[in-house]
């Protein structure tokens, strides 16, 4: 199944942005489609991929320090790209 995620990160009680930078880098390095907006940043692709860059985004940004990661998820906005019987 592919799927289309929305992801924000907030670092807690740090002095910089480094923990969002991380994130965003970690989705990057997973191969899947990634936009970055201003606010948040959009990926999407097979769901077992989706998950463990999530996963690892997280733990990227956690690593500076208490770290709030907000994720919305579904199966209904897939992109154009997606084969037919997954859109």
């Amino acid at each position: 199944m592919t799927v289309a995620a929305t992801v924000a990160v907030y670092p807690l009680r740090q002095l910089d942005y480094r923990a969002i930078d991380a994130a965003i880098a970690a989705l990057q390095q997973s191969g899947l489609a990634v936009d970055v907006q201003p606010m948040h940043t959009e990926l999407s692709g097979p769901i077992e991929e989706v998950f463990t860059a999530l996963r690892q985004a997280f733990q990227s940004a956690a690593s500076y320090g208490v770290t709030i990661m907000t994720v919305t998820l579904t199966n209904a906005c897939v992109p154009p790209s997606a084969p037919p019987d997954e859109r």
